[in-house]
């Protein structure tokens, strides 16, 4: 993946700069995943965050799941691709199985739990739950747009 922001010449100026994260849909043997609820805003959805400059997506996913839930995990692979059009956040979102680990809490969740797809669907935002139901569904990558509380674009 290249990304590319510059801010030398004039016409840079006007390049919007956007953010990369990355987050896993954990998948237990049972079909249960992982969720977290969000210590900033109290949403239920998949752990991730901001990919650092200096590693590749698959290990940022790894560092992610395993700070935000303490469970380790195998990356599978890319499940799709959103991005937030209002915040400038492209987020990567990959497929995992745990590995190893116990489910803990931290700074940025206050609470760690596997669901069933159905109760993913109910308790969260359709901009986050599609991600999830996306890793399950076997045709991805999924490419999508949303404004940060619907989709407004499906690929």
């Amino acid at each position: 993946m290249l990304l590319y922001m510059s801010n030398s010449a004039p016409e840079a100026q006007s390049t919007p700069l956007h953010s990369v994260s990355v987050a896993g849909v954990v998948v237990r043997e049972d079909g249960k995943l992982l969720t977290i609820r969000r210590a900033d805003n109290g949403a239920w959805e998949l752990p991730g965050g901001v990919l650092e400059l200096d590693e590749t997506p698959e290990a940022g996913v790894r560092r992610e799941v395993w700070e935000e839930t303490g469970i380790h995990v195998e990356v599978d692979e890319l499940t799709g691709v959103y991005k937030n059009t209002t915040r400038g956040i492209v987020a990567l979102v990959f497929r995992c199985k745990p590995v190893g680990g116990e489910e803990r809490t931290s700074s940025e969740s206050t609470a760690v739990t596997w669901l069933t797809p159905d109760e993913v669907a109910e308790s969260m935002s359709e901009v986050y739950a599609v991600r999830f139901l996306d890793a399950l569904d076997g045709a991805g990558p999924h490419v999508r747009s949303h404004d940060g509380k619907r989709l407004t674009s499906v690929r």
